[in-house]
């Protein structure tokens, strides 16, 4: 089952992992068996996969592509005013920091 595998980075609502740690501890009552969240999750994941044409599921991927799209782009507003509020008084916008070229005559 896990000959092939890699390691993954998954950022989660608290909301939600709070949920899956639920469905462990009722998995481990139910099955008398210990059933870590990383179970949970990896099971989650492969019955989500076995759905994928499923208008629920695509749903769902569409809110989440949607949420991260807004997210980056606030946070790349929120980038660019910072640098504006932060340049230095003088600075025009069009200028990288370089020194200005001089001209040859």
């Amino acid at each position: 089952m896990l000959e092939n595998r890699t390691t993954v980075l998954l950022i989660l609502p608290r909301d939600v992992l709070d949920r899956a740690r639920v469905v462990a501890g009722k998995a481990t009552i139910s099955l008398k068996l210990p059933v870590s969240l990383q179970i949970v999750l990896r099971a989650l994941i492969e019955e989500g996969l076995k759905r994928d044409g499923h208008p629920a599921f695509l749903a769902n991927v569409e809110v989440q592509a949607k949420t991260v799209r807004l997210r980056r782009s606030m946070a790349r507003r929120q980038r660019a005013q910072e640098e504006r509020t932060n340049r230095p008084s003088g600075s025009s916008r069009g200028q990288s920091g370089r020194a200005p070229r001089r001209r040859q005559e």
